[in-house]
């Protein structure tokens, strides 16, 4: 089976073998950016690890016992318990520039508008906070006879509204997807099943990309809201991550989650007999946002770097 780059625009008649990774590449982008207190949405039985000094809530659009009733396939697996009802394309219970990230893995694909939805995210971060989206790609899921996306189609559902081409996503997602037993040249079988999910409301992927159409996109919204950086795009077995960040200050961290640091820290660091008597490392992580970031040891940073600042703690 060939492994080359298929074409941008399918159906795709096989289905290419996962991109192996040798390290847990989440993870390293998760211990490396996400600091504070946020969001995770629709972890369901994979929630990303994340550093001990990180505060998460869980956010879906049911509750655990919901999600099992309404999705079969969910009933044997340990369900993350969940903290926030809400609608993860909109957050309404969110108030604005009130958190530090928002996850959401495995979620884009699945929302009608994701311009409007990631516009929403961007929102409620704080200055300086992240969005960590994971997306599969759709050559090496089960979504791979399924034609890409393309970024023409994507800002017309923004821009003219996703209801438009709701039903013609949900035959395609039971023609190419979910199939099952129905005839293929069977389309008032296929369309009955499809106006079915759709009735119901059920979850499926309205897009599907591959890198480079998914990179397309976040190059577009970074054009159209203008306010982030792309800090990552990396390619990860079956998917590619993206992190955003918010343009701004970064926000001082809660005492308590700088205190948290403070104690994680595995010894006191050698620096700490050069600080001032009455020096205080939450106080300089709090007044010091930068530090607390980057997850610098304060005392180290003290001695090296705030005292000729004239940083303050």
């Amino acid at each position: 089976m060939s492994t080359s780059t298929p074409p941008l625009s399918g159906p795709q008649t096989i289905q290419y073998r996962p991109r192996v990774a040798n390290r847990d590449l989440r993870w390293e982008l998760a211990s490396e950016l996400l600091h504070g207190e946020g969001l995770e949405i629709g972890a369901l039985h994979l929630p990303l690890r994340v550093p001990d000094t990180v505060k998460v809530r869980y956010v879906d659009r049911m509750s655990v016992p919901d999600l099992r009733h309404h999705y079969a396939e969910l009933a044997a697996l340990d369900l993350t318990p969940v903290d926030v009802i809400d609608n993860g394309e909109t957050l309404e219970t969110v108030p604005e520039n009130s958190v530090d990230f928002i996850i959401a893995n495995h979620f884009l694909e699945h929302c009608q508008d994701p311009i409007q939805t990631i516009g929403t995210h961007l929102g409620k971060l704080r200055p300086g906070g992240v969005l960590f989206y994971a997306v599969p790609d759709k050559r090496y899921t089960f979504d791979y006879q399924r034609d890409v996306t393309p970024l023409a189609h994507v800002i017309e559902d923004h821009e003219q509204g996703a209801e438009k081409s709701r039903s013609q996503h949900y035959w395609e997602w039971v023609r190419w997807v979910d199939s099952g037993d129905a005839d293929p040249a069977d389309d008032a079988e296929l369309e009955q099943k499809a106006a079915e999910l759709e009735a119901a409301d059920y979850s499926i992927h309205f897009h599907v990309w591959t890198q480079q159409e998914l990179l397309e996109l976040f190059l577009h919204l970074r054009a159209r809201f203008t306010n982030f950086d792309l800090e990552a795009f990396r390619p990860n077995e079956i998917e590619n991550i993206v992190v955003l960040r918010k343009h701004g200050q970064l926000g001082a961290p809660d005492p308590q989650v700088a205190g948290a640091f403070v104690k994680s820290l595995n010894s006191a660091p050698a620096d700490v007999a050069a600080v001032p008597e009455g020096f205080d490392p939450v106080g300089y992580l709090v007044n010091n946002p930068d530090v607390f970031h980057a997850q610098v040891d304060p005392f180290t940073h003290y001695v090296q770097y705030g005292q000729r600042e004239n940083r303050t703690w």
